[in-house]
């Protein structure tokens, strides 16, 4: 993968490419299988995945049992990095949503790395307040509203996020299946094609080879979060 093409709010893309470079040098090429469990709450390991290819969902529980989705991670991020940051358990899981292949690092040797590192260190800490404030902002229920309202939310989220955004537009430029938004969506993959049929005949978005493009982010805002949540942050 060449630096252009680590999605635009991802770790990596952050980087210089001397530091990218070094950093995706560090611990060992991984592969995992659809529905693994990489990470578990409460877990104290301190490994971290940097993902190459593919989407994990990150996950927490909540009151009454139930687990709520707190975050998507994609091809450029980095997960676990909170437990090798601060020695504490980990505070959420992480469960891929298809095929996932990533760089394992030794907790040890990722702190290593962030102090021989300022660019990687500064790049990690912002990340880090990042996905606090966007897990502290909004958590998506499992079992809240309909299973359209999950893939609107969903899909808004990796849209503004990911997304390469031009005013009320943004182009999610790499392959992201059905199978990956049913698991993210906790919906059955055929509800999820009907979904996005839907979602193109209202003209909200447009389906093309290796991209999906949000037309119409405030539309889709507004199906996913039709009580008028805030909206996602970038």
């Amino acid at each position: 993968m060449t630096a252009r093409e680590w999605p635009a709010g991802s770790l990596l893309a952050s980087l210089s490419p001397a530091s990218r470079d070094r950093f995706l040098r560090l611990g060992s090429l991984v592969q995992y299988p659809a529905s693994k469990t990489l990470i578990r709450e409460g877990d104290y390991s301190r490994f971290v995945v940097v993902i190459l290819d593919g989407v994990v969902k990150v996950t927490g529980h909540v009151s009454g049992g139930r687990d709520a989705l707190l975050s998507i991670r994609m091809s450029g991020d980095v997960v676990g990095e909170f437990a090798a940051l601060d020695e504490g358990p980990r505070s959420a899981s992480v469960v891929t949503c298809g095929a996932v292949v990533g760089r394992a690092i030794k907790g040890s040797e990722f702190l290593d790395s962030l102090r021989r590192d300022p660019d990687l260190s500064r790049a990690v800490s912002k990340s880090v307040v990042a996905k606090t404030r966007s897990a502290d902002a909004r958590r998506i229920d499992f079992r809240e509203g309909s299973m359209q309202i999950r893939l609107y939310r969903v899909l808004y989220e990796i849209a503004v996020t990911y997304g390469t955004a031009a005013g009320n537009r943004s182009v999610i430029r790499w392959p992201l299946t059905q199978p990956e938004l049913a698991s993210l969506a906790s919906a059955a993959e055929p509800s999820v094609h009907r979904v996005l049929r839907d979602l193109r005949t209202q003209g909200i978005i447009a389906t093309g080879y290796r991209r999906i493009t949000v037309l119409d982010l405030a539309r889709l805002h507004a199906l996913g979060y039709p009580g008028g949540e805030p909206q996602a942050e970038t």
